[in-house]
């Protein structure tokens, strides 16, 4: 009789891997092949988006699986938008740790950090990641990973604005991002028909707005927005936009917005591996924080 192969399960697997990727850490700071902060889980690029689970969603993981990323992730200066621009980056928990210092040293000037997933995720190192982004200097923010199908965009702004999403008038603190893409878990549009998308997405503007005094920023790509909202232009007079595309320039930009103001032009960048442009110069990103 056939011997029988038994399947392990994906959490069996990943605890595998994570074992033989502790295992080979140790070997490599004996060799002086890294160093102990990028041991502790310290900046990294984000993982494979087929790889993550429930609450480990990041901005773009979506994006990465349905549009990949990219061949360069480098703007073309023709392409780019103003001459004038600020360089971001955006992290959740994958990044752990992050050295703020050697983003701030080469040119980072702003951060959002992933707070919250559903109602039911917090990022555990957002309190590093947020303040420590601060204290060096940037000005920060945070943002949201929406999960339409679990419960209703007023209870997922309530609890993004209770769990690191709200806002300050201190000058160095963005508005909150609504990171609306690709479900990395499974159905594209969540299941919602593109009314019940529009209904929703209103519905956590709208609850976010009421808490905090401010208009959320709504991250997302084309493609999705045209496939899953229709293409609804009724959100671009209040929120800004902050557009995914690895590539040369930022593209064709979902209806009713005649402007980016973020941009997200790569998934493999240095240090961390998203990277961002804000659409003009230092003092108008200073005027979008203060603009509550």
């Amino acid at each position: 009789m056939p011997s029988r192969v038994r399947i392990r399960p994906r959490t069996a697997r990943r605890s595998l891997a994570a074992a033989l990727a502790t295992a080979a850490t140790s070997l490599a700071l004996v060799a002086g092949l890294t160093t102990p902060a990028a041991a502790a889980g310290g900046d990294r690029l984000n993982p494979d988006p087929h790889d993550i689970e429930r609450g480990e969603a990041y901005m773009g993981a979506g994006v990465r699986l349905h549009e990949g990323t990219g061949a360069t992730g480098t703007p073309a200066d023709a392409d780019a938008g103003p001459l004038a621009t600020v360089e971001g980056v955006d992290v959740s928990s994958h990044q752990g740790n992050v050295n703020w210092s050697a983003l701030w040293n080469s040119g980072v000037r702003f951060a959002y950090n992933k707070a919250t997933e559903g109602t039911g995720y917090k990022n555990p190192y957002f309190a590093q990641q947020y303040n420590g982004s601060y204290n060096i200097g940037m000005i920060r923010g945070a943002y949201h990973f929406a999960l339409p199908n679990v419960s209703s965009g007023a209870a997922q702004a309530d609890y993004f604005a209770g769990n690191g999403g709200g806002w300050s008038r201190d000058g160095k603190t963005l508005p909150g991002v609504l990171d609306i893409e690709y479900n990395p878990y499974g159905s594209t549009c969540y299941g919602l028909s593109q009314a019940s998308m529009r209904n929703w997405i209103g519905d956590f503007l709208g609850r976010y707005h009421q808490r905090t005094g401010r208009y959320a920023v709504i991250y997302t790509t084309t493609n999705w927005w045209v496939q899953c909202t229709g293409n609804y232009g009724g959100f671009a007079g209040n929120h800004p936009l902050w557009i995914a595309r690895y590539a040369s320039s930022p593209g064709t930009l979902p209806a009713g917005w005649g402007f980016h103001t973020f941009w997200q032009y790569t998934s493999t960048g240095p240090t961390v591996g998203d990277h961002n442009k804000f659409n003009g110069a230092y003092d108008r990103l200073q005027v979008l924080a203060n603009n509550g």
